[in-house]
């Protein structure tokens, strides 16, 4: 075999290869001699087919597998004789693999970087603690008691504070207002958010009676049907109920599960020193990430940038189609209600629409599509071990953006986009310096964590695809059986876990400083450092 290197320009090399028809007709003569052993032909006993009647029975399919390994033995000799570890798997194009002929082929390939060998002393890595304080957790018991108020009947008139249980249906010139009718409606005296004027009309009320109440709908109203116009609801009251004092003690404790006070406040105290643990955890792994993109600048793989930068653009597409997709359908909504019936109980009382058992609800999580933050980590797609062996090319299609391979060769059957925008133009650009910098760490981190042999343990896969599966109630199963019968997709849940283990490693070594803050302290110190992050690349262009 004869290997020649045409090109080794930055971090592409590119070469030359020759296999001898010799070895080519050698491997087809033995493949076809091993078929030849085990076939069954109809008037031949096993291994008495001759040669000539395999060759023409097999002999083009044997062929084509003898050259595909020939030609991955050969590259795979050709990385390991010029000690290169592969970026991407090699490009190959035939040149000649004629019957009789030698096999010539090129081959290209992008290499991993020379890295640094990287000092972590010195980074001024520092860890802020926040010890809960009591008024916090004193504040947290008040709102959940609040939220467990329990209300009675009074035989009295209704009070500013009081809650009235009322039929109601609304009118403007005597004509009924589409959507207004409503039964056993749960109206609280002085609450905010109502159309003005409309509770204090019930003050004084009792069980039994009906009060015509006027108000004028604002003139900003959002629907124009409404906006200025004077409406009268006719309001029923069944019942007039009073909120009983908030109960701070055991009873509510175990009103939400718990035994008693102490445990429900402990309860509290560690969920609250969990979500400050997480935030300080989340500001030092970026200002760690932040110094190592500073302090180590070496050229990527070409490949790897392209695909990191297909991904977060296409993230970028995805979130602005979105939007505008978003946008029409209210524009679309705002035409339907300017033509259609009025929900008068929208226009009523809003928020308790959109609140009702807002108390229950878990608050929003930052799972929505960020191509711009670090809510995403933004190494997560490379942070893994590299299997470090010339003969292991990196599938970029693991190691990068697994979800991105649907997308491979788009620009070759797309038809030609229209000519950007500045604002987009630049958009590519600011997207292309943070896929830069991902890449980057990305080897960074996984550089140390296969020189410091850091690797994810079965135990650790088990636990993140069991956190997995709970994100999707009622289809635990078909999510455990997905990720065993798709091997690769277990690099989605290994990869941030080698990272954040890598992270761990770095923290130790650099030795973070610990400093005492409060929680204002912390939170105003995360949103500075997100505030600072444009500088970084990480910032979503305008």
């Amino acid at each position: 075999m004869q290997i020649t290197e045409t090109n080794a320009e930055g971090l592409k090399r590119e070469f030359k290869i020759t296999v001898p028809a010799g070895d080519i007709d050698a491997q087809i003569s033995r493949r076809l001699g091993e078929i030849g052993r085990t076939i069954r032909l109809p008037g031949f006993r096993p291994g008495k087919v001759p040669m000539q009647l395999l060759q023409r029975r097999f002999g083009p399919a044997v062929r084509g597998e003898v050259l595909e390994t020939a030609v991955q033995s050969s590259s795979a000799e050709a990385m390991q004789e010029h000690k290169i570890r592969p970026a991407l798997p090699p490009k190959v194009e035939i040149v000649s693999a004629a019957e009789g002929a030698d096999l010539e082929y090129t081959m290209s390939v992008e290499t991993l970087p020379d890295l640094p060998e990287p000092d972590f002393s010195g980074l001024g890595l520092e860890r802020l603690v926040v010890e809960v304080p009591d008024e916090e957790i004193d504040k947290a018991v008040e709102r959940m008691a609040e939220q467990q108020r329990k209300t009675e009947i009074v035989d009295r008139p209704a009070e500013t504070g009081d809650i009235i249980i009322a039929d109601t249906i609304g009118r403007i010139g005597g004509e009924e207002i589409p959507g207004s009718r409503g039964d056993g409606r749960e109206i609280e005296l002085g609450a905010e958010g109502l159309l003005p004027g409309f509770t204090d009309e019930l003050l004084g009320a009792n069980a039994g009676e009906t009060r015509n109440v006027t108000v004028t709908f604002p003139a900003d109203s959002g629907n124009p049907d409404l906006a200025g116009k004077e409406a009268v609801f006719e309001v029923t009251v069944k019942e007039v109920r009073q909120r009983l004092p908030a109960a701070i003690d055991d009873s509510l404790a175990e009103a939400v599960g718990f035994e008693n006070l102490a445990e429900l406040r402990q309860e509290i105290r560690q969920r609250m020193q969990r979500e400050y643990d997480g935030l300080s955890r989340q500001r030092l792994k970026r200002v760690l990430l932040d110094k190592l993109a500073e302090r180590y600048q070496f050229p990527v793989p070409p490949g790897m940038l392209d695909i990191e930068f297909d991904s977060i653009w296409g993230q970028y597409q995805a979130e602005r189609q979105m939007q505008t997709q978003a946008a029409e359908a209210a524009a679309g909504e705002a035409a339907k209600a300017g033509e259609g019936p009025i929900d008068a109980a929208a226009m009523i009382a809003p928020e308790e629409t959109a609140l009702e058992g807002a108390a229950d609800r878990a608050p929003a999580t930052a799972e929505a599509v960020r191509p711009h933050g670090e809510e995403r980590e933004p190494a997560a797609h490379h942070a893994r071990p590299h299997p470090g062996a010339a003969e292991e090319p990196l599938d970029a299609a693991a190691v990068i953006a697994p979800e991105e391979t649907a997308l491979e060769g788009a620009s070759d059957t797309e038809p030609a986009a229209p000519a950007e925008s500045e604002g987009e133009q630049k958009a590519r650009e600011e997207y292309r310096r943070l896929a830069d910098r991902r890449v980057r760490l990305g080897l960074l981190l996984a550089e140390v964590g296969r020189n410091n042999n850091i690797t994810v343990t079965q135990d650790e896969l088990n636990q993140a695809l069991a956190r997995e599966a709970r994100r999707h109630p009622g289809y635990e199963r078909q999510v455990i059986d997905y990720y065993r019968k798709n091997p690769d997709a277990v690099n989605n849940l290994r990869a941030p876990i080698f990272e954040e283990k890598v992270v761990d490693f770095i923290v130790e070594m650099a030795k973070a400083e610990e400093r005492k803050v409060t929680s204002q302290e912390l939170i105003a110190a995360v949103g500075s450092d997100e505030d600072d992050a444009g500088g970084d690349g990480d910032a979503k262009p305008e």
